[in-house]
């Protein structure tokens, strides 16, 4: 979801500090209740998340162009964070040089490292191997509404009405993306890597809800980024994951190029580019505006495959893609979604977008 969804989602107000998608789901900075958010909406700050939100949006269409290659999904993750943490390193050494993290907070990282990094790119990745760009991020993108129903089951409390307008239309744009017994085939095997993705990214939100105010947002996303990469790397040698990469050339835009290309793009351009642009616009725009920026990556990931992959989805799809992204906005809109019991109890802190998203798009 850009930076996530660098993103964040604020209506869920999911105590965190992140995918880092919107512009991407970004992460959540914590904040006291009742304080006063940082609105600093200008004119570049806004384009610098657009910036984000795009960047994230071309690791779909590059890394399927890795997988039609011979890649399997894992291997295209590790390189991508396993590069962008190489980059980050130098920066994440100084940092953690001037302020180690409490032992609490180290563990939250591990965390994160495991599921938002690694489980959520390796299950976005799978998903873009059977089903098209758009589709996925779509699928990722209903972890809010995952969020709400959660809250509801342990809380019985119901969540807001224009909550509930937007749970709803999500599920009926779900429908439409899905277009069951429509002309088109949609994977099912996809469909679950697509909702797995989700679940990784709620999971993150969840999790983040328990990282200190004092965290900096580099340890919090080069580590997240270099423990995913440890984690992916020995599964790989275990076994448990298939590691298979290739030389073999890739088709872009209907040329053959060297798979060099995608690579380079996936670890500076869809992740380091997109990590710096939007931790610079979280910290200039307040968590409303942040979050419904962070949307466009779905937009801005449609038309990467469509230029790239010659990658469209079908009318129908399209309509439903709407339907999401409307709901999910109203969820976002929403300050009663009662996705804040899982988070806090009453009078904790509340969340910011903050640059340490996971890596969504």
């Amino acid at each position: 979801m850009s930076t996530a969804v660098l993103r964040s989602i604020p209506t869920l107000r999911p105590r965190i500090p992140t995918r880092l998608r919107a512009g991407s789901l970004a992460g959540l900075r914590l904040r006291r209740a009742g304080g006063p958010p940082r609105q600093g909406g200008s004119a570049g700050a806004i384009v610098l998340a657009l910036v984000s939100a795009l960047a994230f949006g071309t690791s779909g269409p590059f890394a399927k162009a890795l997988l039609e290659s011979g890649w399997s999904p894992s291997a295209a993750v590790l390189v991508r964070v396993g590069g962008a943490a190489l980059v980050l390193l130098p920066a994440l050494v100084v940092v953690w040089r001037r302020k180690r993290p409490a032992q609490r907070d180290s563990r939250i990282v591990l965390a994160y490292g495991v599921i938002a990094v690694a489980g959520a790119q390796i299950c976005y990745f799978s998903a873009v191997q059977t089903l098209s760009v758009g589709v996925a991020l779509l699928l990722e993108y209903l972890a809010p509404v995952l969020l709400v129903g959660l809250a509801w089951a342990r809380t019985r409390t119901a969540p807001g009405r224009r909550t509930l307008v937007g749970s709803v239309v999500s599920m009926v744009g779900l429908v439409l993306v899905l277009d069951i017994g429509g002309a088109v085939d949609v994977d099912p095997i996809g469909v679950v890597w697509g909702l797995g993705a989700a679940v990784c990214l709620s999971a993150y939100f969840l999790l983040s809800a328990k990282v200190s105010d004092d965290l900096p947002p580099v340890l919090l996303a080069g580590g997240g980024l270099a423990v995913g990469s440890v984690a992916i790397g020995l599964l790989g040698v275990l076994g448990v994951l298939p590691l298979h990469a290739s030389t073999a050339s890739v088709e872009l835009m209907g040329r053959t190029t060297s798979w060099i290309v995608p690579v380079v793009v996936l670890v500076l351009i869809s992740s380091v580019l997109a990590y710096l642009t939007g931790i610079v616009a979280a910290g200039r725009l307040g968590s409303r505006v942040a979050s419904f920026v962070g949307l466009t990556e779905v937009l801005f990931a449609v038309l990467a495959a469509w230029l790239l992959l010659g990658q469209l989805p079908v009318a129908i799809q399209l309509l439903g893609g709407l339907c999401i992204m409307a709901g999910v906005a109203l969820v976002h809109g929403d300050p009663d979604s009662g996705a804040d019991a899982l988070t806090a109890p009453d009078g904790a802190p509340t969340a910011e977008p903050h640059p340490g998203s996971p890596l969504v798009g």
